[in-house]
């Protein structure tokens, strides 16, 4: 008697499928909602920006509303629901890969919109750097305590920040890198450690997903 078995093969999404799946993914992960709050944050910034501030609030604001826009995007690495596009196979690393690329980059043109023609402590390559590092430190959050907590990430590096900031103009001043809200906008260093903390929680969030007990 033969015995004919059947292999698992891969599940493949068709192109036109691929968009229905991206929008469900979105709307599941409350995508809208976090360009919602990005909106709210460069209009905070835009408004906060025509106040007057000393030297150090003028870079204390900002990494506020730079912290608000990394909560906003992390709180999308889960749902409510735990994650049924694993059905789909490598699709859904995809789907985290294009949700926080895309909600990233749309955090950084907002703040920088809505910056323009206005006088930015840091300028433009600090905000960046401050935005990336925030998002990988929520990244991070989010696979190891879960999408639900992933906020806490920035919120809590926020503090830290802000202390950073405190000691330039109280001794003893902290100068790690890895502070790097209280570096300088050109210093190498802490573009670095904020980048790398972005990669890593980047490539940690795509392989494995928010830590959710729902899966």
């Amino acid at each position: 008697m033969t015995v004919h078995t059947r292999t698992a093969q891969p599940v493949t999404v068709r192109p036109n499928a691929w968009v229905r799946l991206a929008r469900l993914h979105a709307a599941s992960r409350r995508v809208p909602v976090a360009l919602a709050a990005l909106a709210a944050c460069a209009i905070g910034l835009r408004v906060a920006l025509y106040a007057s501030w000393n030297t150090y609030g003028a870079l204390q604001m900002p990494l506020m509303v730079e912290a608000g826009c990394a909560a906003a995007v992390v709180v999308t690495l889960a749902g409510p629901f735990g994650e049924p596009e694993r059905v789909t196979g490598r699709a859904l690393a995809w789907l985290r890969l294009g949700t926080v690329g895309l909600l990233t980059v749309a955090a950084v043109v907002a703040l920088a919109v809505a910056a323009t023609g206005m006088e930015l402590a840091g300028g433009f390559p600090a905000m960046v750097r401050n935005v990336v590092g925030l998002i990988g430190i929520g990244l991070l959050c989010g696979v190891v305590l879960g999408g639900a907590l992933a906020w806490t990430g920035p919120v809590v590096y926020l503090i830290v920040g802000v202390y950073g900031l405190y000691t330039q103009w109280h001794d003893p001043a902290v100068t790690t890198p890895w502070l790097w809200p209280s570096r300088p906008s050109h210093d190498l260093g802490g573009a670095l450690c904020a980048g790398l903390v972005f990669l890593v929680g980047l490539v940690l969030f795509v392989r494995r997903g928010a830590r959710d007990p729902i899966d």
